[in-house]
């Protein structure tokens, strides 16, 4: 480490004011003193961003992370030039940021390629716009450069619709780089990708950074890429009225290795101490006292197909918790003919698995692995080729109200409010019961899942988070024999998504219902599950391991951090999923 480096972590460790120019040699490159910014006019006026106040020394790499609605975006643009602060003012190199210019090169969640133009062409857009003073030999060799810098040699004359989602952002990353810009602005450009892409993508950053030691702002809403890459993790606290917390400084050797992290003691401190600043400042408490007072019908569903033939298909109550061999996958496949029609591929070959009454396990895999294949089996909703699933002494051949199926998106009805939709579910699982019955029984759930305030809202009117919570709600309100929750949190943010998980964990810890979860998040299957079924690679994915997890009930992220056998579950599972890789 150079003087000037270690004069940059010295400097980052103190909270972002600015420092007099007799106590700092450094100059800042960028200097935020109490910008604010708001949207709308009148009374649908909106503070979004109150009071920041912000040094970047040059070279550093910056990691702000927020909540969805806190306020990221609006930041990035500001200091890009593409709008104006209300008050205050932003500065680099001491004068003042009025317009964008090639000097702050910009990379946003999606893509905006242009889709005509080839991988080459889309990079040479910004090198020929930038450098018109160069000659075209010049301006080829610096285009060819950044392209093949992350690792698009070959890719060169194909167009975006022929790129996958990690290779389309990779285009935007090399056109950000080749206008040479003394800043580099990522605004989530991870977020949309699968994990083992973005873990790639992270080290071509990285890479990139350790080489040409641009000044970066990374703008993320994981606490694991936040720590990984950057000098100093900076949280923004939820708006209106958003303001940074307290710097939190990563004094971690580079390069830094993913497994070699696992082992140390003050990433899992830093780990521990953001995670727990972000969940006491952001996320929303359910609305416990109000559910406490909520007391639900002792009445139980009826999730037999033919109830008025069979009323002894009445679920039972779960006084008969632990029963084993509740619901077992005995040698489950899955063939699909190939595009071609002339042959077929087993996706899924062999699943067996046996499960407790009031058990829940988490599947993981990468990709391709068939975990929602087996979920959608499970569920009914997918034919079975070989093999057979039996749940209660049953055997599962079509879909059913004794399941409860939560997808990545949750299907609800726009048109009707949260409450209508969950009601929907609840006529028909309880139609013996009085109406006031059904309806408390709506309330008691969607007040679980914190929508107390929010249940006469429509549904076309609701954010994601909130959608998701309508899902979880009605899924539970079913009371069915078995929940199957398929990737329930994969479209929303990491922070969003650590909230919906505490919600899903006290719900489940008041019914005890028999669940699986299919997910790629390590920590969320370990958070949730009781055993972690992982999965080897497609085709022919079959179990490759299983995971005991003996961790105490009730579960919280926080109380998980600090178990001592947590990391050593992390490590197993990452080290299996590590080891899958090479086939991809």
């Amino acid at each position: 480490m150079n003087a000037a480096q270690a004069k940059i972590i010295e400097l980052s460790m103190h909270k972002h004011a600015t420092v007099s120019p007799a106590n700092d040699p450094i100059k800042p490159l960028v200097e935020l003193k109490n910008v604010c910014k708001s949207y709308g006019e009148g009374n649908s006026r909106t503070s979004i961003l109150k009071d920041i106040n912000l040094d970047i020394k040059e070279g550093e790499f910056i990691a702000i992370v927020g909540f969805s609605g806190s306020g990221k975006t609006t930041l990035v643009s500001l200091i890009a030039g593409l709008i104006y602060p209300d008050s205050g003012e932003l500065l680099k190199n001491g004068q003042a940021i009025r317009e964008p210019g090639p000097d702050r090169g910009v990379v946003f969640q999606n893509y905006s390629l242009m889709p005509w133009l080839t991988v080459y062409e889309n990079v040479a857009l910004a090198v020929d716009a930038i450098f018109k003073d160069w000659t075209p030999q010049q301006r080829r060799a610096h285009t060819e450069k950044y392209v093949n810098m992350v690792n698009l040699g070959r890719a060169m004359d194909k167009k975006p619709s022929e790129l996958s989602g990690g290779m389309r952002q990779r285009v935007n990353v090399a056109r950000a780089l080749a206008a040479n810009p003394d800043i580099l602005l990522l605004d989530e450009p991870l977020s949309a990708l699968d994990a083992l892409t973005r873990g790639n993508l992270q080290d071509e950053i990285l890479q990139i950074w350790e080489q040409d030691r641009k000044t970066v702002i990374l703008i993320t809403n994981d606490v694991d890429e936040a720590i990984y890459m950057a000098d100093r993790v900076i949280p923004l606290k939820p708006g209106p009225d958003a303001t940074f917390g307290p710097d939190f400084v990563i004094d971690l050797e580079r390069p830094r290795d993913r497994t070699a992290l696992n082992h140390d003691p003050e990433f899992k401190r830093l780990r521990a101490e953001i995670t727990r600043y972000l969940m006491d400042i952001g996320l929303q408490k359910t609305q416990a006292e109000i559910g406490d007072k909520l007391k639900l019908p002792n009445v139980r569903p009826n999730t037999s197909n033919d109830w008025k033939l069979d009323t002894s298909a009445l679920k039972p109550s779960q006084a008969d918790l632990g029963r084993p061999r509740y619901l077992e996958f005995s040698n489950l496949s899955k063939i699909y003919p190939t595009p071609d029609g002339n042959s077929t591929v087993k996706v899924v070959d062999g699943f067996d698995l046996k499960m407790k009454k009031g058990e829940f396990v988490s599947i993981i895999g990468h990709s391709g692995c068939g975990k929602s294949t087996v979920l959608s089996m499970t569920a009914g909703l997918n034919e079975i080729s070989e093999g057979g699933i039996i749940l209660d002494n049953r055997e599962i051949t079509s879909a059913g109200p004794d399941r409860g199926v939560v997808f990545q998106a949750p299907s609800l009805f726009p048109w009707l409010t949260a409450f209508d939709n969950v009601m929907l579910g609840v006529d028909k699982v309880y139609p013996h019961a009085s109406q006031d019955e059904r309806e408390d029984i709506v309330e008691y759930y969607l007040t679980r899942v914190g929508l107390a305030d929010s249940m006469f809202k429509k549904a076309a009117d609701m954010s994601n988070g909130m959608r998701q919570r309508v899902g979880i709600a009605r899924a539970f309100a079913l009371s069915p024999k078995l929940l199957l929750l398929d990737e329930p949190f994969g479209m929303l943010d990491s922070l969003t998504r650590w909230e919906l998980q505490e919600v899903l964990m006290e719900v489940w810890e008041r019914t005890h219902v028999t669940a699986i979860v299919v997910t790629h998040d390590v920590d969320e299957a370990i958070l949730l599950a009781d055993r972690v079924v992982m999965m080897t690679n497609g085709p022919h994915a079959k179990i490759g391991k299983i995971q005991e997890i003996d961790l105490p009930r009730p579960r919280s992220r926080k109380a998980l951090l600090e178990h001592p056998d947590y990391y050593q579950y992390r490590e197993s599972l990452l080290t299996f999923l590590s080891e899958c890789d090479h086939t991809h």
